[in-house]
């Protein structure tokens, strides 16, 4: 009776009419428990943002600043490093200075003396040597000279070639640097040294036409010079130093051995393969046991990009403590955050998100907000550099790409160490007890 009545027909349900209540149901119950869709994840993140701007806004600004400041120290970094390569460079670009270092050689009577270098050497290596653009012997004369109204000084006396002045980049701070044709009639001037225009002069105009004694023979001041950079005398020239042509020096030495060559090859690709070709040049020209050295700055501006580089790396670390604390300010929003939503986090589990998926909403929420604060950080940072290229005529290094990977992928670091904790909060709380959270 009670079958006829569930059943009027008195015929068996067919199977899959019985089988599909229960097959929507594992559908439904799928679908529930199925991974959301990033893009549903990045809106409900947007979603989050927009309830609680003013809170958001104020923790990206510690990104902003911690990213601005990584571009910004990357920028004055390598703006200090290319301005001391480029003053050390000032002493002489692509400079190859020779240096007789030791060795002796029989004289007249089996006198044993200096393997110096010759002009001669040098002429064979400006035949033999591509890329030298300009080359200088030079002769190192000390005397007490005559400076006018009674009056000695201790001077150097340098005899150097009219390219002198192109391999040591010489800056002229009045007059003229003697020429070829000065060189070549033997003319008795010379260039004195700014410090010493000053002393004795008062000032660079002052000195040009004045006339200083050396030996009896007087020579006319036609040109003050100064080096590049100040050496503080560590370098051929001193305080009181006198440039004069080669072939007049050789007057006061009464010899054309060199202790020193100057060579400038053409590009500072150059410089080292020049300074090894030279060398070998020489060396097959004097003694064996002779010894000659090579000395340029490649040396000196390796090391003092080294030097630089360690310290834009020590400044990036003092620079990254602002992250640090941005990342701070990060994981406490984002644990008031969780703590605000606990009731949708409460519905959202028990519709059947797992706790992989409320993990990655809020692991992805931290990390938005922290990649937001470095991309407009690292435009606010890139700014400055990019104004003052645009409107001056420095060029400011940028530092780009580097800069903007280091800033931006600290950003996303912070956000995944800092998002862990309120992520993993997050999806550890119990369904029934965040429903009933008032």
């Amino acid at each position: 009776m009670s079958s006829n009545i569930a059943n009027p027909d008195n015929t068996a349900p067919h199977p899959e009419r019985r089988r599909r209540p229960r097959g929507n149901f594992e559908l439904t119950l799928a679908s529930a428990r199925s991974t959301v869709s990033f893009r549903e994840t990045l809106r409900l993140a947007f979603e989050s943002f927009s309830a609680s701007k003013t809170r958001f806004l104020l923790t990206m600004l510690g990104m902003i600043i911690g990213s601005a400041s990584i571009v910004l120290v990357v920028t004055v970094g390598l703006t200090g490093k290319q301005y001391a390569l480029d003053t050390i460079s000032g002493l002489g670009p692509n400079k190859v200075e020779m240096q007789y270092s030791g060795g002796m050689v029989m004289g007249e009577g089996n006198v044993s003396a200096p393997d110096y270098m010759t002009i001669e050497d040098m002429h064979a290596v400006d035949q033999e040597v591509p890329g030298i653009i300009a080359s200088s012997p030079m002769l190192e004369y000390h005397d007490s000279v005559n400076i006018g109204n009674g009056q000695h000084k201790d001077v150097m006396l340098l005899g150097v070639s009219p390219q002198y002045k192109q391999v040591r980049n010489l800056k002229l701070k009045s007059g003229r640097f003697f020429d070829d044709q000065d060189a070549e009639t033997r003319a008795k001037v010379t260039d004195i040294v700014g410090k010493m225009a000053i002393e004795l002069y008062g000032s660079y105009d002052g000195a040009i036409g004045q006339t200083i004694s050396i030996k009896g023979i007087p020579f006319t001041v036609i040109g003050v010079f100064n080096e590049s950079i100040d050496t503080f005398g560590q370098s051929e020239i001193s305080n009181h130093t006198l440039l004069v042509p080669y072939e007049v020096a050789r007057y006061f030495t009464g010899s054309d051995t060199l202790k020193e060559i100057f060579f400038s090859m053409a590009t500072s690709s150059e410089v080292g393969p020049g300074a090894e070709r030279i060398t070998e040049i020489i060396q097959s020209r004097h003694r064996a046991a002779s010894v000659y050295h090579a000395e340029t700055l490649l040396d000196i501006l390796k090391t003092m990009a080294q030097i630089a580089d360690m310290l834009t790396i020590v400044l990036l670390l003092a620079s990254a403590i602002t992250l640090v604390v941005s990342g701070v300010g990060i994981m406490n929003s984002m644990l008031a955050n969780v703590q605000s939503r606990l009731k949708e986090i409460g519905i959202r589990k028990a519709l059947g998100a797992t706790s992989r998926e409320i993990r990655l909403q809020f692991l992805t929420e931290s990390v938005l907000l922290s990649v937001t604060g470095g991309v407009i950080g690292t435009v606010v940072g890139l700014a400055l550099p990019f104004s003052v290229r645009f409107f001056t005529d420095f060029q400011i290094p940028t530092g780009l790409p580097w800069s903007a990977i280091i800033a931006l992928g600290t950003s996303v670091i912070v956000g995944v160490i800092f998002g862990t904790l309120p992520a993993n909060r997050a999806a550890k709380l119990d369904p029934v007890t965040t429903l009933k959270y008032e």
